[in-house]
């Protein structure tokens, strides 16, 4: 019995050493050491990707798109839809899994697409809708878009509903009307969108791309520095 014992309470007091030996290694050092691996070495990363404005706030992230719309006349009223401050470079549509009353920023609740088909009817009666305003609001008395020049991001909704980058026939498309409504001149925004757009990863992955707060936080900053 008494030998019983002491063999319980040797095992007991074993499996609580290892508990806490492991506890210390794997709940304490590696995320500690692994934090600090991160912050060393991928800093901008290991924080979210944070982009900054000129004042050094934190302005949004580079991995996730957000709208640039005027504030709603009424914005107790669901129905009202939110119309877009064609100040500022526009991302891609973001119709998605529906409305967010928490986080207005995107107009999601879920990450995710529409997954309707090329060919259903309410898909396609918003691609139309988007072309037309994208055509109306990016026309200028200078410059007259066509709709064979709206590329297929301006019209479409990516597959996360999140992107924050667009491509640069679309950026290139909104520059007249930026440079109108900003005060710049038209060349200025041209390098502007120039100056931002990335090629592709590795130089053979993905597509090259513009993404849309770096460039409204550098448009920001060039029509501060112009006016």
């Amino acid at each position: 019995m008494t030998n019983s014992v002491a063999n319980t309470a040797r095992l007991i007091g074993a499996g609580l050493r290892a508990l806490l030996v492991l506890t210390v290694l794997c709940g304490v050092l590696y995320p500690l050491a692994v934090t600090g691996i991160a912050q060393v070495a991928f800093d901008d990363r290991a924080n979210g990707s944070e982009i900054k404005d000129g004042d050094g706030r934190v302005v949004g992230s580079s991995l996730i798109g957000q709208s640039y719309d005027l504030p709603k006349q009424n914005p107790d009223d669901p129905e009202e839809v939110a119309r877009p401050d064609l100040r500022w470079f526009q991302p891609r549509p973001s119709h998605g899994l529906g409305a967010n009353s928490v986080n207005t920023q995107y107009a999601l609740i879920l990450s995710g697409a529409t997954n309707k088909a090329a060919d259903n009817p309410d898909l396609v009666g918003q691609v139309e809708d988007a072309r037309a305003a994208v055509i109306a609001d990016n026309t200028t008395a200078a410059h007259t878009v066509k709709p064979q020049d709206v590329p297929a991001d301006a019209v479409t909704s990516s597959g996360s509903g999140l992107d924050p980058d667009i491509s640069p026939a679309y950026a290139r498309l909104q520059v007249h009307r930026v440079a109108e409504r900003s005060g710049l001149d038209v060349r200025q925004v041209e390098r502007l969108v120039e100056k931002h757009t990335e090629g592709r990863t590795l130089g053979f992955l993905g597509e090259p791309r513009v993404n849309v707060l770096r460039l409204n936080v550098a448009l920001k900053a060039l029509a501060a520095e112009s006016g």
